[in-house]
């Protein structure tokens, strides 16, 4: 007999904070350059504007991955020196996405950066969501060290 696994939607979040030995311009500069991912982002081939706007609300990215994926995320909240949201459009097993990367100054030489997600999936088994969400955590997590190791060198 077959059992056939139950699909159906599921909700989920994933947050990553990482301390950085540096300054908030620097790290502000590296994050919000948000066609600048393959300098920091595991796995990034290349990342380019679908938009004419470059900077804030509005501005849209094609990100491709070095497996061929392909995700389109547009920004949709923007306070510079602080944080910028983001939602994937398509590419991404999900109805839902957004994210927000944030950054905050905890001393004179200490920043801290925020990254944290809201996931909504399209139909499938919990197990596959589970493994899904600690993807995306590792990916968070792997991105934030070599952003962390760029900017303290």
């Amino acid at each position: 007999m077959v059992k056939t696994v139950k699909k159906s939607f599921h909700t989920g979040s994933v947050k990553k904070i990482i301390m950085i030995k540096t300054s908030k311009d620097k790290v502000w500069r590296k994050v919000s350059n948000i066609v600048g991912l393959p300098t920091w982002l595991i796995d990034v081939k290349k990342t380019v504007y679908l938009s004419k706007k470059k900077r804030g609300v509005g501005a849209v990215r094609l990100i491709t991955f070095t497996d061929g994926n392909k995700i389109e995320e547009h920004i949709v909240s923007w306070k510079s020196g602080e944080y910028f949201t983001y939602i994937a459009t398509e590419g991404l097993p999900l109805r839902a996405y957004v994210a927000t990367i944030s950054i905050k100054v905890k001393s004179k030489k200490i920043v801290q950066v925020t990254w944290q997600s809201y996931l909504n999936s399209k139909k499938m088994s919990e197990k596959l969501f589970l493994e899904f969400l600690a993807f995306m955590g590792s990916f968070y997590e792997a991105s934030l060290e070599n952003l962390k190791a760029l900017l303290e060198k």
